[in-house]
């Protein structure tokens, strides 16, 4: 009975392994016949346990991973094969849905990056449109529009101002998705560069402007909340998905906000390299000029009122080019929402360009803090 039992065992162990020699061997000749794509996708999933499994069943039965998990194209054998295995007519799992996901059209955009400014030539150049050509305009307000979307510059000339003022709590939030911009060194205004023209010292780069801008709102009486986040960094990438969340937690914290400021500075390269600074002159003094930026749907991303966006920042535009002529430049539309789907008072505001100095830039960002204020007391 003993001599029987040791016989059974022997050859219990013997079949075990003849069928490991066979496996080895029939990965041997997968591996030695396969493309190596194939090959790759297959041993790519060997830790992942029955994954491994399918990958192998699915290349013995000429469907690699990736491909449409259906029995369409099997021919009979293959097909009673597949039907004995759960996992593999399951099929491949769903993709897996976030709720934080940023939408597409809320991407960071391409951005111009300048060269270290250690040897910089900046040329000074102030941007005046004229005529038609590339822009919609009205009533002295031009609009670079490169989007599919018509607008009517002139009924929003002629529009009401859509954004108006409450009394009780904050008014206007000042933020920075990119507030590690920073400007050209000058005089005292000398910086430790986190990366070109870019500084974490929030006394030399665009959060500095918006304080400047905050101050000056505020001495109309407007109540201002200025979030000096570095939304930026320590990461570029993101910026827009980590302040749009920002946005939102204000405005539900504080439903008095009505005008919400994302204050960045310009990049202008030319084709040569040179660096561009934008400038005009008010009383003696060179300042930087302004750009509002306008977001639409054209991206994709839901913003249905958008054209009031645009509409309160032709208002201001009108006003800007009756105070202070050349310290605005034309309007940028762009596909984007840039966050501003919250309220109609949303804007993107460029405050002069990286060739501008710190002063240039506190300049020009006082001087459109000045004329909103004088809209939106009306």
């Amino acid at each position: 009975m003993a001599l029987k039992r040791k016989k059974w065992l022997c050859g219990k162990g013997l079949r075990r392994a003849l069928a490991l020699f066979l496996a080895v061997l029939t990965l041997w000749v997968v591996a030695l016949t396969a493309p190596w794509d194939s090959v790759s996708a297959v041993f790519s999933s060997w830790e992942s346990g029955a994954d491994f499994a399918i990958s192998v069943l699915r290349y013995e039965l000429g469907r690699p991973n990736g491909e449409d998990g259906t029995l369409a194209g099997l021919n009979r054998w293959q097909t009673m094969v597949v039907r004995q295995s759960p996992l593999l007519l399951a099929g491949p799992p769903a993709p897996v849905e976030t709720d934080n996901a940023v939408p597409p059209d809320d991407e960071e955009p391409t951005e111009t990056v300048p060269q270290s400014n250690a040897s910089a030539d900046v040329v000074e150049q102030t941007i005046i449109p004229r005529g038609g050509s590339g822009y919609s305009h009205a009533a002295e307000v031009y609009i670079q529009n490169p989007t599919d979307a018509e607008v009517d510059v002139a009924a929003m000339a002629a529009a009401e101002l859509p954004v108006s003022l409450g009394e009780d709590g904050p008014q206007v939030l000042i933020y920075h998705t990119h507030g590690s911009e920073a400007y050209t060194p000058d005089g005292s205004d000398v910086y430790t560069e986190s990366s070109s023209y870019r500084t974490t010292d929030t006394n030399y780069n665009v959060v500095r402007v918006g304080d400047e801008m905050a101050k000056v709102l505020e001495s109309y009486g407007i109540t201002v909340l200025h979030d000096r986040s570095l939304y930026d960094y320590p990461s570029y990438n993101g910026a827009y998905g980590r302040s749009t969340q920002s946005v939102a937690d204000y405005l539900a914290r504080y439903p008095s906000i009505k005008v919400v400021l994302d204050v960045h500075r310009d990049a202008l390269v030319g084709e040569d390299g040179t660096t561009y600074k934008v400038v005009t002159e008010v009383d003696g003094a060179k300042v930087a000029q302004v750009m509002m930026v306008v977001g639409t749907d054209q991206g994709g991303a839901s913003h249905p009122n958008w054209r009031l966006n645009l509409t309160f920042a032709v208002k201001v535009q009108q006003a800007l080019n009756a105070s202070t002529p050349k310290l605005a430049r034309a309007i940028a539309m762009r596909a984007s929402r840039y966050n501003q789907q919250y309220l109609p008072g949303c804007l993107l505001v460029e405050v002069g360009s990286h060739g501008n100095t710190l002063q240039e830039a506190i300049g020009g960002g006082k001087l459109f803090a000045k004329t909103l204020a004088e809209v939106l007391k009306g």
